[in-house]
């Protein structure tokens, strides 16, 4: 696997939030969910993103966002136009009195907006869980990206809009899944096509030493990897790859491989037929203590406390 390819491997949306938003200007909503990430993709009219902070972001028929949390931002008719409607973590949607605006709101299956023959629709799809996105993926993207029309074109967002509205068993993991391949495909698109935007590892990502660790960590993360055989296995000193990782990277070898057994983990224990045992031998550890001990380091609670977070609200 290639160095992108493993970055952008990581995306598993579970229990994604999909909807087609149907407005009428004026209109502003003010985005305080804190989605991982979120998607948005212009169907008809213009849409603005407004970050707090950085230039706003017009989004045209057939162009789409990328937003990163945790930064706060606006949707809107306008980059002038002022919120009415505020969207809080788990989608709650609201007036600006706390007032719940749902009901009043929603013009059927995964449809909403201020008005259901609005003149402007767009696509949003919500990554709702951290453990569905690699930090290393969170890390390598600006808070907000774009992609127009003109420089990138796919027929995933007319599947993904397709598919959103549908009422049929079994379409959350359809969305889930077509959530996944747009996201993977624009950011692919938007790393080739961006080099100035590329994160320091990409851009190195001719250096074959490094290519070699990556694959080889990527490719086989049970293995009882050291920097020794790491250095074997890509054709250099042990000296030498720890100082060329750390700079190409942004990390030594060893805690690259750390962060990347518990990724793949997390992603794991979100299958009901794993068990914390089963995971601990995949990802390279001996024992599911020593297993258990790392990821709660990582990422602060227990392997069992996260998939059972990770089941009960996917």
């Amino acid at each position: 696997m290639d160095t992108l390819g493993g970055l952008l491997d990581a995306p598993r949306a579970r229990g994604a939030f999909a909807l087609r938003t149907v407005m009428s200007s004026p209109w502003s909503l003010r985005i305080l969910a804190e989605s991982p990430i979120t998607l948005i993709a212009g169907v008809s009219g213009d849409t603005w993103v407004v970050p707090d902070i950085g230039e706003p972001v017009r989004i045209a028929p057939g162009d789409i966002a990328v937003i990163r949390a945790p930064d706060h931002y606006n949707v809107a008719d306008s980059p002038t136009t002022s919120p009415t409607t505020v969207i809080y973590p788990g989608q709650r949607c609201c007036d600006l009195e706390g007032n719940s605006v749902r009901e009043e709101m929603t013009h059927g299956v995964r449809t909403w907006g201020n008005d259901p023959e609005g003149s402007t629709v767009f696509l949003v799809g919500a990554y709702e869980h951290l453990s569905d996105i690699s930090d290393r993926l969170l890390r390598a993207l600006p808070p907000v990206l774009s992609m127009s029309h003109a420089d990138w074109d796919s027929p995933l967002v007319a599947m993904l809009r397709d598919e959103m509205v549908k009422d049929e068993p079994g379409q959350a993991a359809v969305l889930d899944r077509l959530l996944d391949l747009l996201l993977t495909a624009v950011l692919k698109a938007w790393f080739a096509q961006r080099d100035a935007n590329r994160p320091e590892w990409w851009r190195h990502q001719g250096d074959r030493i490094i290519e070699r660790a990556l694959r080889s960590m990527h490719d086989d993360p049970a293995y009882p990897w050291t920097l020794d055989k790491l250095a074997a296995k890509s054709g250099a000193s042990r000296a030498s790859l720890a100082r060329r990782f750390h700079d190409v990277v942004g990390e030594p070898p060893m805690t690259f491989l750390k962060h990347w057994r518990i990724a793949l983990a997390a992603d794991l224990l979100c299958q009901p037929n794993e068990t914390v045992s089963t995971v601990a031998e995949k990802v390279g550890y001996s024992t599911p203590f020593a297993f258990s001990a790392a990821f709660k380091r990582v990422r602060g609670l227990s392997p069992q406390e996260h998939r059972t977070s990770a089941l009960s609200s996917g």
